[in-house]
């Protein structure tokens, strides 16, 4: 009884309990509250569809509230400070283990420093005139105006006179024009040109991408094993690659090529991307076989363009719960299986598989010694006799690519993360370097604009440029907004770099 009436006592009296009359009471007095927010208003004035004014109400108030929330979760908003200072940056740093960016942010040129012996090398058509000029003048405008280095321009036909005339006038280095000989343009001798020819039709009906294209493989030869040796560059150490058509959106106020001679580089990049597997379905057999019969061993950058191994299963401990024990020898020795060879991978060489990766190619800065070199020519000279710039379409990219990753190392090797530059629709544009690293940027007046205004217009574009990053490298980048860059994109072979390079320094 002691318990009960204990547990009495704790009960709440009925003096202290609200009654159902007091409960009605204060429901009729917040009643005309609410009874305003239930009016009902019609869509339209005819209109039987009506909704509550309280909904009205609110639905402004929910969007304001959307708004505020986007503006505080967007990166370059002043409100990102609510941020945690422990996030991890935006801009995830690379190993310097191998390769590290030249410089970050802004340098004042050095107008009157040493030059390399470089030049920019250009192949173009005259009908590719107006793609020419974009290029050129993205590049003086971002990095010539200082360096003033030369330009060779190539092409398969002579170049007209309008052609000429028009890129002397927007360039402020020297320029040579310069015809590709027959022998470095078209089927070698030894090359069974019907044959030839109709492997390029063939590629062309299964409409490979350009493979239909009887210049395109030219080119892709060309770029491969001749450039280098054409008369006009015999004098140059390094070149520069230029392709009609592309655009630079960051100043690069540093001398690459001197750079790269002082870290004793010998291949420069901006993009890796991933090859349509159609158009070199067999060049990896290639390349591997010229490793394997020169007895190559790897120096840490082949293993860039290889598939990752598939995991093998592994033995449990017998005190694992999923453990199995195997079956007897006497009843393995029934399996209609057992002994029968596993499946040969027809894309595999020695166990490797290419995963096409390679280095974009046409913006690549390099050491014309190295194309020169007996090693680099044995290996072009074994994969043109294979047929496959014809029967295929193998472009120079993944040539530069093999090669480098048969006779080079990871050290050999910059990215050029700092570039901002596009070709087509793939880009690669880095963030800005911290507003400690910028520096004001002088106006360049295209010359070439002979209306002032828009002249003023044209330069005004790159005088407000992207915000700064924490982790950024670019000096005054102002990106294309259109596309994706191309490291947010499948295809991209950046993660493959990064591997070779050291691996990933952030978070």
């Amino acid at each position: 009884m002691g318990f009960v009436q204990q547990l009495a006592k704790r009960i709440p009296s009925s003096q202290n309990l609200p009654s159902l009359d007091d409960i009605s009471k204060s429901k009729e007095r917040l009643a005309p509250r609410l009874t305003f927010f239930r009016r009902r208003i019609r869509l339209k004035g005819n209109s039987s569809i009506s909704i509550p004014l309280g909904v009205v109400l609110l639905f402004p108030c929910i969007v304001i509230i959307c708004i505020l929330i986007l503006v505080v979760r967007h990166p370059s908003s002043p409100v990102g400070v609510i941020i945690p200072s422990g996030a991890p940056p935006a801009i995830r740093r690379i190993s310097e283990k191998y390769d590290k960016v030249f410089v970050t942010g802004c340098l004042e040129p050095q107008v009157d420093a040493p030059r390399a012996n470089a030049a920019f090398v250009v192949l173009a058509r005259n009908k590719e005139l107006d793609g020419v000029l974009q290029s050129v003048k993205s590049i003086e405008r971002h990095f010539n105006r200082w360096f003033h280095y030369p330009y060779v321009f190539l092409n398969d036909a002579d170049f007209n006179s309008t052609f000429k005339e028009t890129i002397l006038n927007h360039t402020s280095g020297s320029v040579e024009f310069g015809k590709i000989p027959p022998e470095m343009w078209g089927y070698p001798e030894w090359a069974n040109e019907k044959v030839a020819k109709e492997g390029i039709a063939k590629q062309g009906d299964a409409a490979i991408m350009y493979g239909g294209m009887e210049s395109y493989h030219h080119m892709c030869r060309f770029y491969s094993g001749f450039f280098y040796k054409h008369e006009l560059l015999q004098k140059y150490e390094w070149y520069w690659r230029l392709e009609p058509e592309i655009k630079y959106f960051c100043d690069i106020t540093y001398d690459p090529f001197i750079h790269m001679a002082r870290a004793n580089k010998t291949y420069g990049f901006t993009i890796a991307v991933k090859e349509l597997k159609e158009t070199v379905p067999n060049i990896f057999r290639y390349a591997s076989a010229y490793k394997r019969v020169n007895n190559i061993t790897s120096q840490g950058l082949w293993e860039m363009f290889l598939e990752e191994p598939p995991e093998q299963p592994k033995d449990l401990p017998r005190d694992d719960p999923n453990y199995k024990p195997p079956l007897p020898e006497e009843i393995l020795k029934t399996d209609p299986g057992r002994g029968v060879l596993p499946d040969v991978d027809p894309d595999a060489m020695e166990s490797e598989k290419y995963n096409m990766c390679h280095f974009w190619s046409n913006f690549e800065i390099a050491k014309l010694d190295w194309f020169r070199s007996k090693e680099y020519e044995e290996f072009f000279q074994m994969m043109d006799r294979s047929g496959g710039f014809w029967m295929e379409r193998w472009g120079d990219a993944p040539i530069h690519s093999l090669a480098a990753g048969a006779l080079l190392s990871p050290k050999d090797i910059h990215y050029f993360r700092d570039f901002g530059y596009r070709h087509t629709t793939i880009q690669h544009c880095p963030a800005n370097a911290p507003k400690s690293r910028q520096l004001p940027r002088p106006p360049h007046l295209e010359r070439t604009t002979l209306d002032e205004k828009k002249r003023k217009e044209e330069d005004e574009y790159w005088e407000s440029w992207d915000a700064d990053k924490e982790n950024g490298v670019g000096c005054r980048c102002k990106c294309d907004t259109d596309i994706v860059d191309v490291e947010g994109k499948q295809g991209s072979c950046l993660a493959e770099w990064v591997e070779a390079a050291g691996g990933w320094a952030s978070p």
